[in-house]
């Protein structure tokens, strides 16, 4: 256990990695889908069926075949990317796909006569959006985002197959070093508990900040 304690400082440096990685991952696929949402609810035809393709298609693949796809696939046609750069594209492609689908079903979920009373007002589309669709739709849309964000901090772990170092290759090469696979292994573990505990603590929280929000 020593050894692994005095190698926290490494581990840490991982740690901040796994950090910037998920962090990446949750603002780029937030903003893209819930763009995506709103186009595959409210959107013209040709838009949904694009949306609705690329979401089922990417739903369907493991993400660790994305991240494989996306560092090793890519440079065939000329595009080529550190690895950090892969990692996040990667993840964000893949939970891009999953916010969609958060989006659609919690604007899908308001009674549609909540939009027509906001037409009836006068309001524009976007205000319609703003001020009435995406307050209500927000109570629906936080646990599952949450989730998301919970299950992109561990499927970081995956990224470390490419050569980031993240927590997960900073523990195998404390491991590779030291010989002692157990202690390592218990301090990443209770790091990992830690980060998504704080994660379902925070659902928790938000889910009672909106929980006053209703139709």
């Amino acid at each position: 256990m020593e050894a692994a304690l005095s190698s926290l400082p490494y581990l840490m440096d991982g740690l901040l990695v796994t950090l910037q990685v998920t962090l990446l991952v949750v603002v780029f696929a937030t903003i893209i889908g819930v763009i995506l949402g709103v186009g595959i609810s409210y959107g013209p035809l040709w838009l949904r069926i694009i949306v609705r393709i690329f979401s089922d298609f990417i739903r369907g693949i493991p993400v660790l075949v994305l991240i494989f796809f996306v560092y090793y696939g890519l440079p065939a046609i000329g595009i080529n990317m550190e690895t950090f750069t892969a990692a996040v594209v990667a993840l964000s492609i893949f939970k891009i796909s999953h916010v969609i689908e958060n989006t659609r079903g919690a604007i899908q979920s308001v009674h549609h006569g909540q939009m027509e009373a906001g037409k009836a007002i006068g309001l524009k589309f976007h205000e319609r959006l703003i001020y009435i669709i995406f307050p209500i739709a927000l109570r629906r849309f936080l646990p599952p985002w949450i989730n998301s964000v919970a299950d992109t901090a561990k499927g970081s772990a995956l990224v470390s197959l490419i050569g980031v170092v993240d927590l997960m290759l900073a523990m195998q090469k404390v491991i590779g070093r030291t010989y002692e696979a157990m202690p390592v292994y218990i301090v990443g573990l209770i790091i990992y508990f830690i980060i998504n505990f704080s994660l379902s603590l925070s659902s928790r929280k938000l889910e009672a900040k909106y929980a006053f929000i209703k139709e």
